[in-house]
């Protein structure tokens, strides 16, 4: 039986750690129309994105300004999420409001 004990204890020794990474992390980016309410574009930025009004507000105008605004930082599946959201309520809602997302 002590035999076997070394042999497990041997084994468990000798096994390769995996390296654990940070996941990639994407911008999500609102893009500038010329029908969408800015109205709309804080609200999706508080409801979705959770910006405070003042930020949110912020991210608009760069967004009417610039032709583009960040609207928040997110790992992929989270970040895909949060685009289809926004997809989903501006055409519910009659907009063509674009999103899209950039690797950092």
């Amino acid at each position: 039986m002590a035999k076997v004990k070394e042999e497990h204890k041997t084994a468990a020794n000798t096994r390769e750690r995996e390296e654990t990474r940070e996941p990639s992390l994407y911008k999500a980016l609102l893009h500038n129309d010329d029908y969408t309410s800015m109205e709309f574009v804080v609200a999706i930025l508080e409801n979705i994105f959770g910006k405070s009004t003042s930020m949110a507000t912020k991210i608009m105008l760069d967004v009417h300004q610039e032709g583009v605004g960040i609207a928040g930082v997110y790992t992929r599946e989270i970040c895909e999420t949060k685009i289809e959201l926004v997809h989903h309520l501006a055409r519910t809602s009659g907009f063509p409001l674009r999103c899209s997302m950039e690797k950092i």
